[in-house]
C-alpha cells in the first residue's frame, strides 16, 4: 500500500466569504465588473445609414464600371474602398 500524500500549506489567501463576513465588504481587487451605462449601449442613428449608403454606392461604382467604364480601374478602387468602408461601420453599429 502507498504511504499517504503528505499535506503542507493551506490557503495562502483569505477565502471571499471571510471577507464579506468580517464586513470588508469587496475589495479593488474584486471581479465585479459594473454594468455598462445605457448611454454607451445606444449607437448614434447615423451609422446604419452611413453603412447602407456606403455599401450601395460601392455595389453601384463597380456596376457602373463594369457597364460604362470598363477600362477605368480606379472606379473598382473606389467601390471596394466603399464596401469596406461600409463593413467597418457595420462593426461599430450597436
Amino acid at each position: 500500500m502507498a504511504p499517504p500524500k503528505r499535506k503542507s500549506g493551506g490557503r495562502v489567501t483569505a477565502s471571499p466569504s471571510a471577507d464579506q463576513s468580517a464586513g470588508r465588504g469587496p475589495t479593488a481587487s474584486s471581479r465585479y465588473t459594473p454594468p455598462i451605462p445605457q448611454s454607451e449601449k445606444v449607437g448614434q442613428p447615423w451609422v446604419p445609414v452611413l453603412m447602407l449608403v456606403l455599401l450601395i454606392l460601392g455595389v453601384i461604382v463597380i456596376m457602373l464600371r463594369n457597364l460604362a467604364f470598363a477600362g477605368n480601374n480606379w472606379l473598382l478602387l473606389i467601390g471596394l474602398g466603399s464596401i469596406l468602408g461600409g463593413l467597418y461601420t457595420a462593426t461599430k453599429w450597436r
